[in-house]
């Protein structure tokens, strides 16, 4: 005789529960995976997938960071091409203070800077998170090193190798700090996400770098090679806008309709259009503007895509 399993009280308590979380939702609950009523498969009334709970410090954790990201690569390459030394020492600076204001943001996401010493007991070059936890660490160390051992080298002249070596140091782990979001972003099941995993990290880099150089423009600093670097960046973000608009994917859609598809295309047209065609009438300082407004607004609007994304489970289930 065939017999009929009899959930026990604890499973019983556990499905109201979900059948009163479903229930605020404003779905009916049937057994099986999909709600009556609901036009797409659940789980008893629950998205197949996890909407991201970052909260408003990872996009600005994104920006920061990027930005002092490239402010290093840029120092070293203006040293080992003997540029001025103002524009070195602005630009270490900038990742100094990027660097310190990157890890209270990423710990105040993670709730406890317990949690944040936790990913750093253990290293996994196979996680993008572990990888991202020990850049963040380690670029901080060269940044703030750098900078503070460079403001003491007529004291002791050795102090600027030692100068050197930890601005080389930073500029190495701020290339991965300019980029390795992106790859965070990309390495996840969310449709809208896991699409461009190949798109991600170079379009966060060149946002990053045209943050860095508009930083440094707005300070004053005129030297062509970074109006050439943010007029590359401009033409690359235009680039990218345009690939989004013709992408006509289903996991696409949250990047191209609604709400978080409008922030998409005004993060674009101040990341891309605008600044190259400001730089190409020589307004160098409107185009630095428009730049860091649109690379900021290009995070959050990737953070937003992405929770809409996880809420289609027909975007779930053809990525």
């Amino acid at each position: 005789m065939k017999t009929t399993r009899v959930p026990d009280a604890a499973t019983e308590r556990r499905l109201d529960e979900i059948r009163e979380e479903a229930a605020l939702r404003g779905r009916v609950e049937a057994p099986g995976i999909r709600a009556m009523g609901a036009p797409f498969p659940t789980y008893y009334g629950l998205p197949l997938l996890k909407q991201p709970v970052w909260s408003w410090e990872v996009p600005l954790y994104f920006f920061v960071g990027g930005a002092a990201g490239a402010s290093a690569v840029i120092a070293s390459v203006a040293e080992l091409n003997r540029s001025k030394t103002r524009l070195i020492r602005d630009a270490r600076m900038h990742a100094a203070v990027g660097a310190l204001l990157s890890a209270p943001l990423l710990i105040s996401d993670l709730g406890q800077p317990k949690r944040f010493l936790d990913m750093l007991r253990v290293f996994k070059p196979q996680s993008a998170m572990s990888v991202g936890a020990w850049t963040v660490a380690a670029f901080g160390t060269f940044a703030c090193g750098c900078v503070f051992s460079s403001g003491r080298q007529a004291r002791a002249p050795v102090l600027h190798w030692i100068s050197t070596a930890f601005g080389f140091a930073a500029a190495a782990t701020g290339l991965v700090m300019s980029t390795y979001t992106g790859v965070l972003v990309g390495a996840t099941s969310i449709p809208a996400w896991s699409t461009h995993a190949a798109l991600l990290p170079a379009h966060f880099g060149a946002s990053a770098v045209a943050s860095a150089t508009s930083l440094l423009e707005l300070r004053g600093h005129d030297e062509p090679a970074l109006n050439a670097l943010a007029t590359l960046a401009a033409a690359f973000e235009t680039a990218t806008g345009a690939m989004i608009e013709i992408d006509r994917r289903r996991t696409s859609e949250p990047l191209r309709h609604g709400a978080t598809g409008t922030t998409m295309r005004i993060a674009g047209f101040f990341s891309g259009p605008v600044p190259l065609l400001l730089r190409l009438l020589r307004k160098r300082k409107a185009a630095a503007a428009s730049a860091i407004l649109g690379s900021l607004i290009t995070r959050i609007a990737w953070v937003e895509a992405g929770r809409v994304s996880a809420r289609d489970p027909h975007a779930a289930m053809e990525s």
